[in-house]
């Protein structure tokens, strides 16, 4: 692969810094100053809704969509360092419309989409007109394994009836949610395990939808992404409401969370580069028994470890998706499943060793990192667990040497 960043990367590399320079990184008191005054984080801020034009004015909107002429026409590869910059700071993905869940719920409709399906729902979230919500997992089963899920969207006539109990559904938090993409069973008993699923469109508006409760992450709200536990009672939709087809639900699945995976790895290293360089300013910043921390040597070997997991995790992220764009998703699944091991378990260290640098303050809300830790933890389990894609990692291994 070529390591070097194409003219248009290179390009909105220099744009999207300059943005966050001007707009993002000045605002993170002013964010947290507005969600605390609101007293509801799930209040969206009204910074990012102020930002959004101004990244839309600036080029810099829907930078993912691959093979769309509907985002900004880049690669998996070539969105990689745009993706890690963006998630230097936890917010904004959103002022630039490349937030999760929408990014994923936008490439799945993109995909699998019928036209009038796009026209309803993916033209106003490409937009930035609302938001929307992916509910796949279930308290009740072992979700790791989706050909557990039991929730059921079953034919009656011209409509599909659905029930079922999700939780941890990304995105039903936000006031803005107007679309659930919902998996459950259209052919409970059917010999074909992997032709039972299917996926649906759900307005959030729906009769019988209930959301009963938002989801914290280490006490956390989450918010504005976070995660909600939702009951789908008799919920009645068009039949014309289905992805695909019938019994497509874990082909759609593999596009969709593919990207997803990934994305949130660029994000991680984004937000490991944010802790590394918080702790070498406190390093030098702290002086404890008469010298800098900078000067006693468990520092140095952290900072050094630190840049090298750092730097480790990125280019296995550009591998992956170089291969992603050259031979597509499935094929690249082994790379994709070696990312999302290896880039939470590398963030959590680095942001761990951060913590410790800075004491008692690095717990606390001051410096951002207990967050950070909390993100970085919490993605150890989404889309899918490290034991999940480190048992396929390694089936796919031995099947090399048969």
């Amino acid at each position: 692969m070529d390591f070097d960043h194409s003219d248009k990367t290179s390009d909105l590399i220099q744009r999207l810094s300059a943005f966050m320079g001007k707009h993002i990184y000045p605002n993170e008191s002013t964010f947290y100053g507005q969600v605390n005054a609101m007293g509801d984080d799930w209040v969206p801020a009204a910074i990012i809704e102020e930002l959004k034009p101004k990244a839309r004015e600036a080029g810099l909107w829907n930078l993912f969509l691959p093979d769309s002429s509907l985002g900004a026409g880049l690669t998996n590869l070539e969105y990689a360092p745009l993706c890690e910059i963006m998630g230097r700071v936890h917010w904004a993905p959103e002022v630039f419309n490349c937030s999760a869940p929408d990014t994923g719920n936008m490439e799945t409709l993109e995909r699998y989409g019928t036209e009038e399906q796009k026209r309803e729902w993916l033209d106003p979230l490409l937009a930035g007109d609302f938001r929307s919500c992916f509910a796949m997992t279930e308290p009740n089963v072992a979700s790791s394994d989706a050909r557990n899920i039991g929730s059921t969207i079953l034919r009656d006539g011209d409509d599909y009836v659905i029930n079922g109990h999700k939780w941890w559904s990304s995105g039903s938090g936000d006031p803005r949610c107007k679309l659930f993409i919902f998996m459950g069973k259209t052919n409970p008993d059917g010999d074909d395990v992997y032709r039972q699923q299917s996926m649906i469109l759900i307005s959030a508006d729906a009769p019988g939808v209930t959301i009963k409760r938002s989801l914290p992450v280490f006490g956390y709200s989450d918010a504005p992404h976070g995660h909600g536990e939702i009951l789908f009672e008799n919920v009645r939709v068009p039949a014309e409401n289905i992805l695909l087809g019938e019994g497509r639900g874990f082909e759609i699945a593999q596009g969709r969370l593919g990207p997803g995976r990934i994305h949130h790895c660029m994000r991680l290293i984004g937000q490991a580069e944010v802790a590394l360089e918080k702790m070498c300013r406190r390093a030098q910043d702290r002086h404890p028994f008469g010298k800098p921390l900078a000067e006693q040597g468990v520092t140095r070997e952290r900072i050094a470890e630190s840049r090298i997991l750092i730097d480790q995790a990125r280019l296995l992220v550009l591998a992956a998706a170089d291969k992603m764009d050259k031979v597509g998703n499935r094929e690249a699944r082994k790379e994709i499943g070696m990312i999302k091991v290896a880039a939470p378990l590398m963030a959590c260290q680095v942001i761990d060793w951060a913590i410790q640098m800075h004491g008692a303050g690095g717990v606390c809300d001051d410096y951002g990192l207990a967050y950070a830790y909390a993100n970085a933890r919490t993605l150890r389990l989404a889309d899918g667990p490290d034991e999940v894609h480190r048992d396929q990692i390694a089936r796919l291994e031995m099947k090399r040497h048969q």
